[in-house]
């Protein structure tokens, strides 16, 4: 059984090295054996990578792949904290916007670019509660915002 980094390794996925928040918040929070990891977006080298609206300006693949690379962002925030994700015993729950077009109702089709990779590298840990929503607008004209709570020992 691969550990989370060797999966990481597999897919071609290197964890980022992030920037500090845009705002007066930390990345994440840890009490007790939990982690609550503010909202990610999908964010390279400290600038939005992926603006807009989905349904108008982006595809439905596009929002996926938004998502995915916001997941990726987490897991590096988690990496951080924790020293590894060897030590997540549980994914709890992800809460996540898309920026979406009016008449857009796939929300969780988008999200599924983050669910996805979280269950192809941790497994059965990685399946999660999860709730997907739409937003009209998101900080810096994100596409997809998710934050998560994890269990780790």
């Amino acid at each position: 059984m691969l550990t989370p980094q060797q999966k990481l390794t597999e897919l071609g996925i290197t964890l980022p090295e992030l920037k500090a928040p845009p705002a007066n918040f930390v990345p994440v929070v840890t009490t007790g054996k939990l982690a609550f990891v503010s909202g990610q977006g999908p964010i390279k080298d400290g600038v939005v990578a992926v603006k807009g609206v989905v349904g108008n300006d982006l595809t439905l693949e596009e929002g996926y792949q938004a998502a995915r690379m916001t997941v990726i962002n987490a897991l590096s925030v988690l990496n951080k904290e924790l020293g590894s994700l060897d030590r997540i015993t549980r994914f709890v729950k992800l809460l996540a916007w898309v920026r979406s077009a009016p008449g857009f109702d796939q929300q969780h089709l988008v999200i599924n670019g983050a669910s996805d990779l979280i269950v192809e590298v941790f497994g059965d840990k990685g399946r999660h509660a999860r709730s997907a929503v739409s937003a009209t607008e998101l900080p810096l004209g994100m596409a997809v915002e998710i934050e998560m709570v994890v269990e780790f020992d």
